[in-house]
């Protein structure tokens, strides 16, 4: 038996895309830049899913490009805002201390070109505020950047009140929105969203492709030179394809949104309470602001990594974090950044269920989980010295 609890790394494409793709990859596989009918065919396919994820995101066809994935849509939207700023004497950007390391490297980068950035602190609950973004913003910002969900945590950010506050100030705002897209709604217009990433392998789409929403007017610098493609925004030949799956995949995970919502909630709620039954365990960001499908805890006196080995033994798929971090030993960068000590961000577990999650698996979880803490914890000297006294607990 294998339980798939890792839906925030990536997910299972849905038949619904992989029957979008398949005309394209052995029957109508033309070049969309090419002229003659048979490539035609092809470019009509790309700009046809163009104008579906539109509708998604209540925005033009012609304010998307088609990238590689979320990372590089965040990176060109920060590239591209910081570019605009420096012509314009603005060197000031604001995000948070909890964002994907494809928006937090970035910054660093532009730290080191000479642009000033501010990380806004995290409250406890993974929650920023539009007050912490308004008080943030200085006469030279020419960019806030602030997550729409987070990847590790699942915490949903205020993003229409952020997008409000930038505005006002006329400022650029972007939000990753790789966790979001297909799982919350959203109206990029009514958000006050003015650059937004997507990728499709989050919402059952495949891998190697997603989005960069940008407003019209806010003009964007290529990152990858060469050809023509994406109205000269994105070099190189379009994968058609995956962004057929992306298109199909988004569609139908926005069309059953709500009804998705309620029953993965209700899921997620139980599993969630049954973790809590574990002593000196702790659940990490808000109950309720969070994505439908994400739980994540820490575990007094255990590692991570050696939770996740005995979850694999038992057929559990999860993570101790981040996906795109797992190789690292470090603790993660958000836990730390909600305020959890060092010792208690090693001992975290993030389960992120989807649609299709049973409730006979939700029990299952919560068993496995039950039972491979109590197991670690019986043979740690650090569990020991915490019952015995010798060390405070801290959770």
């Amino acid at each position: 038996m294998m339980i798939y609890a890792d839906n925030a790394a990536t997910t299972k494409m849905s038949r619904t895309a992989v029957d979008a793709m398949l005309p394209y990859m052995d029957e109508l596989y033309g070049n969309p830049s090419s002229l003659y009918a048979f490539g035609q065919e092809a470019k009509e396919a790309l700009e046809d899913a163009r104008g579906r994820i539109a509708a998604c995101l209540v925005c033009e066809p012609r304010e998307l490009t088609f990238t590689s994935g979320g990372s590089e849509a965040d990176n060109q939207a920060i590239r591209s805002a910081a570019v605009l700023g420096a012509r314009k004497g603005k060197r000031h950007i604001v995000s948070t201390a909890f964002e994907h390391h494809a928006v937090l490297h970035t910054l660093k980068k532009l730290e080191k070109e000479g642009f000033a950035v501010t990380l806004l602190d995290v409250h406890e609950n993974g929650l920023v505020t539009p007050e912490q973004v308004r008080e943030a913003i200085r006469p030279d910002t020419c960019l806030v950047t602030v997550m729409y969900a987070n990847n590790e945590i699942g915490t949903v950010q205020p993003i229409s009140e952020i997008g409000a506050a930038c505005r006002e100030a006329g400022v650029l705002f972007h939000t990753d929105a790789v966790q979001a897209a297909g799982h919350l709604p959203i109206d990029v217009r009514a958000q006050n969203i003015d650059l937004l990433s997507l990728s499709a392998h989050k919402f059952h789409g495949p891998k190697g492709a997603g989005a960069l929403y940008a407003r019209r007017g806010a003009a964007l610098t290529n990152l990858i030179e060469g050809g023509a493609q994406e109205r000269g925004r994105r070099a190189g030949t379009e994968n058609v394809p995956a962004i057929a799956g992306m298109a199909a995949a988004l569609e139908e995970a926005c069309a059953h949104l709500t009804e998705n919502a309620v029953r993965v909630s209700a899921l997620r709620d139980r599993l969630m309470a049954g973790l809590s039954e574990i002593p000196h365990s702790v659940l990490n960001g808000d109950p309720a602001k969070r994505l439908p499908g994400n739980v994540n805890f820490c575990f007094e006196g255990i590692e991570g990594e050696s939770l996740l080995l005995l979850l694999d033994d038992k057929g559990v798929c999860a993570s101790s974090g981040s996906a795109c971090t797992s190789g690292s030993l470090d603790p993660s960068h958000v836990l730390l950044a909600i305020g959890r000590p060092h010792e208690i961000a090693h001992g975290s577990l993030r389960l992120t269920i989807s649609e299709e999650t049973t409730e006979e698996e939700i029990e299952y979880l919560i068993e496995a989980v039950q039972d491979a803490v109590s197991y670690l914890r019986s043979m740690s000297p650090v569990w020991r010295d915490l019952e015995s006294g010798k060390a405070p607990h801290i959770i």
